[in-house]
């Protein structure tokens, strides 16, 4: 399995929840004209479909490097909306983009600095960038999948080496990501740190979150069995860290925000 086999299905389960920052994300967009967007990270395509006609937009392309989403995403495809393979972390354009947009991918991409300044050098004057990152890498459903990470079977079949949180390892503080839109020319923008009052089933629905995400991780480096094996003790680890509640209350810290180039 490569970091691209991602599935869409399981990412989907909670297709409510992730939605709303995705929409929160285009409440920001400023008005004017979008003849061009660009949807990095796409996933399974739903929410770039969305966007193209909540904002109107002439022609949206929707990239993301997962065959497995790509798949999915095609069958959104239109004569306005168009899918593509990319590594989104090498992706820019030649200052042509009326908007770019990411939702959840910058995340898994190191440097956010050298990957925002690419980002912005591809919109056209009064282009606007909106991005969005979790920021909850200090919550149980990420620590407690670390700290067991670090446990035997798991170490040894890791190499010794677990992956790292990307979460942790790679997204900056909101003030910080403020100071990169100014230094990279933004007249406007917004940022800000927002958490969402998730209430899930109960508490065992966090690991099926976390499965679709930051555990792809683990499930990269482990054989199917082990896998497995890693998911039941993470249920078991962690609902000892967070209890075993119906309804769970799953509390989501995420960073958005949005710049506008000169006109």
């Amino acid at each position: 399995m490569t970091m691209a086999d991602w599935n869409p299905e399981q990412y989907r389960k909670f297709a409510s929840e992730r939605a709303q920052p995705f929409h929160d994300l285009l409440a920001l967009v400023g008005p004017g004209p979008i003849r061009s967007a660009v949807d990095l990270g796409c996933g399974p395509g739903e929410l770039t479909t969305f966007a193209a006609r909540a904002l109107d937009v002439e022609r949206m392309l929707g990239l993301d490097n997962s065959p497995a989403m790509l798949a999915a995403a095609h069958e959104h495809a239109d004569a306005c909306v168009q899918f593509d393979e990319s590594d989104i972390g090498s992706w820019t354009s030649a200052g042509d983009v009326d908007l770019v947009l990411a939702s959840a991918s910058l995340q898994w991409i190191p440097d956010h600095a050298a990957v925002l300044r690419q980002w912005i050098a591809a919109l056209a004057p009064g282009g606007q960038i909106a991005v969005q990152v979790p920021a909850n890498a200090y919550m149980p459903s990420h620590t407690v999948a670390d700290a067991l990470a670090h446990t035997e079977p798991y170490l040894s079949a890791l190499g010794g080496t677990p992956p790292a949180d990307p979460v942790a390892e790679h997204v900056l503080e909101p003030e910080q990501y403020a100071q990169l839109l100014f230094d990279l020319g933004c007249e406007q923008q917004h940022v800000r740190l927002q958490v969402y009052p998730h209430v899930l089933a109960n508490s065992r629905e966090v690991v099926q979150w976390v499965r679709g995400t930051t555990l792809t991780r683990f499930q990269k480096r482990l054989s199917p069995l082990l896998f497995e094996q890693f998911l039941a003790d993470y249920e078991t680890a962690l609902l000892a860290a967070i209890g075993d509640h119906t309804p769970c209350f799953f509390p989501f810290r995420r960073i958005l925000l949005w710049g506008r180039m000169p006109g």
